[in-house]
């Protein structure tokens, strides 16, 4: 009997994993450029649509054989999983001590590597994830050198940055459910040529 070729039908997970990380990235950066406080709203949006949802899209892709959005939506869903446990543990009353030194540095400096790897294989793919992973990796970089220098200011300068990449990421997501709604583009996602 011959294998048959099974069609894949399912819905497209991106805008699900882009969703999740733009909309938590945005409240976020409203605390990180002073406008809200950190509280437990930040912190939920992290552990379940930042977190969760992301690692749930990541997995949808990983089923499609996309590598680069398994790998992008499962680490950031766990990046959000593990800057709320970096946050939230040491008030547990478990006996932790939070991050020290350079650990929060190092931390969002490793980030900023990953995400300015991952940026250069948007550049096969479009001008909006671009953006997305251009603003993100200046985003890691700008926070890890706020804390490091203890300024403020650094802080409150990427919280904006961090404004514009969350944005980003939403108009991608939004832009993908809309173009697949419509059967048209609605919303341009700026395609790269593929030589």
């Amino acid at each position: 009997m011959p294998d048959s070729i099974i069609p894949d039908k399912t819905g497209n997970p991106a805008p699900l994993g882009l969703m999740g990380f733009g909309m938590t990235t945005v409240l976020l950066n409203l605390h990180n450029a002073g406008f809200i406080a950190l509280d437990t709203m930040i912190l939920s949006m992290g552990i379940f649509y930042g977190g969760l949802a992301q690692v749930v899209a990541g997995i949808m892709e990983w089923k499609k054989g996309n590598t680069f959005a398994a790998t992008a939506f499962i680490s950031y869903g766990m990046f959000w999983l593990t800057l709320v446990a970096l946050i939230a543990l040491p008030h547990a009353g478990l006996g932790l001590t939070g991050p020290s030194g350079y650990s929060i540095p190092a931390y969002l400096a490793a980030w900023g590597v990953f995400t300015f790897v991952l940026f250069l294989g948007t550049l096969r793919l479009n001008r909006a994830l671009q953006v997305v992973f251009a603003t993100l990796t200046i985003l890691f970089f700008m926070l890890a050198a706020g804390e490091v220098a203890g300024s403020a200011a650094v802080t409150k300068a990427a919280g904006w940055v961090g404004l514009v990449c969350g944005a980003s990421a939403m108009y991608t997501g939004l832009a993908q459910v809309l173009n697949e709604v419509n059967g048209k583009t609605v919303w341009p996602l700026g395609p790269v040529a593929r030589s």
